[in-house]
């Protein structure tokens, strides 16, 4: 589907590798469950603090083959919301453009909605579809530059000392999804 909507925009993503999927879950239990079935799968996990909350980055020991023959072994799983509407499921779906990502930008502008700032080395751009879902498009591979700042993908590591906290927001303090 991310594919068919993005050639309807005038972008062909099949020479390109992907870097990751993104999958979202409702809930922090939900979140440990899934962890821990992928982790099943999986020959690394890195688990860090991102926007207030633990994110895994899981490196899946044989690849998913999607997009009719695209491999993809890495998977980038989400926990609840921090502060926006979000897509459960597939949240979003990680393309590597490389050293054509500039020129690539400029082509593709009036398609993309924005521009992330995660950190100096990940600044993809995106699209935001309809139903929430995005396909984000990157210089390097997401996995490759967090390699780079922190080191080869090893072992199984979780922020062991986290717990879902309230979210402040417009209609007042609400908990996080359990």
């Amino acid at each position: 589907m991310q594919r068919d909507r993005l050639s309807a925009r005038g972008i062909d993503i099949a020479p390109y590798p992907l870097s990751h999927l993104a999958v979202r879950v409702a809930d922090w239990d939900l979140y440990v469950h899934q962890r821990t079935l992928l982790e099943r799968h999986a020959t690394a996990n890195r688990e860090n603090v991102w926007n207030g909350r633990p994110i895994s980055l899981i490196v899946l020991a044989e690849p998913l083959d999607v997009l009719d023959g695209t491999p993809v072994s890495r998977i980038e799983l989400i926990p609840p919301v921090h502060q926006r509407v979000y897509r459960m499921g597939l949240e979003h779906l990680g393309v590597v453009v490389g050293e054509e990502f500039d020129d690539f930008s400029r082509v593709h502008r009036a398609a993309l909605t924005g521009q992330q700032f995660q950190s100096p080395n990940v600044e993809p751009v995106y699209i935001l579809f309809e139903d929430f879902t995005h396909v984000k498009f990157y210089r390097r591979s997401f996995f490759d530059v967090v390699e780079d700042e922190e080191g080869r993908f090893e072992g199984f590591v979780h922020v062991d000392d986290w717990v879902p906290q309230r979210l402040v927001t417009a209609t007042g303090p609400n908990p996080l999804p359990r």
